[in-house]
């Protein structure tokens, strides 16, 4: 109990000091948590009207529980990002150009089971059936067109056309591997998918899935824009940042199936809740449509692992047990653009992030929003293991002559030319549309770079040790043979 003495000015400012000192003390305690709103806006603080940014949509029991957007769709007119403003998704379209082969399926206009040159017969005969399953289990074995693009000279930001994809895939002579004995990510597999579509129904992709999903579901802003002419209202722009400052990232597909749907968060609540009101589909089609795909030996197909826990891949959509609970996902990044949708099932949860910042966070800021509905029901956050860093002793440099390696190869399957030459004491491999790429030393006849993406090139010998050409090698390419067409240094 407090006590006061009118006679001493020090007593009375002491016990004026100590009542204001606990009411701090209770207000501190009384103030409540954040609210679910306050701790998302948290989330996504550092976009402003000078950045761009995300939109952000929460779906619970076919409700939009949430949805806001943060940051700039145009940065040159300062137009604000809302759950109306259109964005590419890149391979979260994968699903959807997945889900039309089902619904012809349903309709018996197709078998999963059918050869894909019964459909596209300019595809090359590999000696192995290539089936359609296999195409949307990513088991095919095809080439991926963006790593054939690329080494054969494009840049991701020229315009690209399914017809000229479709070009260079039918002049590959070699698979990865056996169709339907391992997983191997392929865009190309997708693409082909589409074509399939539009020679059953007379429909491009794009036609098709409107009619048939995208209308009934009242998706009006939603799309495959198989046209990079084409105008799109309330469209983001995409963009990345160097040097501090923020630069336009351009993007000219004309390429659909697996990427290229523009859509919007509130038309990709309606698509996660069909699953539930089978508006278009029905239980047995979507109970298929979910299941984990599947190599011919019947195995599933494992799309990665982290931290001990096995993703596995199901027709564009990744099935995973993230912390004790179900969810099906699929993320997507093109150019600037980075889209995240994920499925709770039996939470009847959804998260929708869709940016146009090359630098945003998929994964971790979906996981976050997750946490915050769904973290009393998670098992705890396993702990990050300690990474031992073993100290590594310096190789002794070889020293190997360059002299043989210098050359030009060329390719009949990508119908392009490197030229490898010396700069610096180090092999430098050009291309006519590309920067030159420096070469590093691997091992004996084996060396690595980066064309957007790593590669490796392993030179070949005849019997008398005379270089006569390389096979290249990336996340998507496995040995495409060059063949060396001279020994000049250009």
């Amino acid at each position: 109990m407090l006590r006061f003495i009118k006679s001493s000015n020090y007593t009375i400012a002491s016990a004026m000091f100590a009542i204001s000192s606990l009411l701090n003390i209770t207000e501190a305690f009384s103030q409540p948590e954040k609210t679910q709103d306050q701790r998302i806006d948290s989330l996504f603080a550092r976009y402003s009207p000078d950045t761009p940014g995300v939109a952000v949509g929460i779906v619970k029991n076919g409700d939009l529980i949430f949805s806001k957007g943060y940051g700039s769709a145009n940065l040159e007119y300062g137009i604000p990002i809302t759950t109306k403003t259109v964005f590419h998704v890149a391979s979260v379209s994968k699903q959807f150009t997945a889900f039309a082969i089902y619904l012809l399926k349903d309709q018996g206009l197709i078998n999963l089971n059918d050869d894909v040159r019964k459909y596209l017969p300019k595809l090359p005969d590999y000696g192995n059936i290539i089936r359609i399953r296999h195409l949307l289990a990513h088991t095919s074995g095809l080439r991926d067109q963006w790593a054939l693009v690329t080494l054969a000279g494009w840049s991701l930001e020229d315009v690209i056309l399914t017809e000229q994809i479709l070009k260079l895939v039918e002049r590959q002579n070699q698979l990865n591997f056996t169709p339907g004995s391992q997983f191997g990510y392929c865009n190309t597999g997708y693409t082909l998918l589409a074509q399939i579509v539009k020679k059953v129904t007379g429909l491009s992709l794009a036609e098709y899935t409107q009619k048939h999903i995208f209308e009934p579901l009242g998706m009006n802003n939603t799309s495959f824009y198989d046209d990079f002419h084409g105008l799109v209202k309330n469209r983001a722009y995409s963009y990345e940042r160097k040097n501090g400052q923020y630069r336009k990232k351009k993007l000219n597909y004309s390429n659909v199936g697996p990427t290229s749907l523009l859509t919007t968060v509130e038309d990709l609540a309606k698509w996660s809740h069909n699953f539930e009101t089978s508006v278009v589909g029905n239980k047995a089609l979507f109970n298929e449509f979910n299941q984990i795909s599947r190599l011919d030996n019947g195995k599933p197909t494992i799309f990665n692992i982290i931290n001990k826990d096995t993703l596995f891949h199901a027709k564009g959509q990744i099935h995973r047990n993230y912390r004790g609970i179900q969810m099906r996902k699929h993320g997507g990044h093109d150019a600037g653009y980075r889209s995240f949708l994920s499925v709770f099932p039996e939470e009847q949860i959804s998260i929708i992030t869709l940016s146009n910042d090359e630098h945003y966070e998929i994964f971790a800021r979906g996981l976050d929003i997750a946490e915050f509905y769904l973290g009393n029901k998670m098992t705890p956050k396993k702990s990050e293991e300690q990474k031992l860093r073993s100290k590594t002793k310096e190789k002794k440099k070889e020293e190997i002559s360059l002299q043989p390696f210098v050359g030009s190869f060329h390719s009949h399957e990508l119908s392009t030319t490197y030229h490898i030459k010396i700069q610096e004491n180090q092999l430098v491999i050009s291309h006519q549309r590309l920067p030159n790429m420096r070469l590093t030393y691997k091992g004996p006849g084996k060396f690595s770079g980066n064309n957007y993406f790593d590669f490796e090139i392993d030179f070949k010998k005849n019997e008398d040790g005379t270089i006569i050409g390389f096979e290249i090698s990336n996340f998507g390419i496995q040995k495409l043979p060059f063949e060396k067409i001279s020994s000049t240094n250009h």
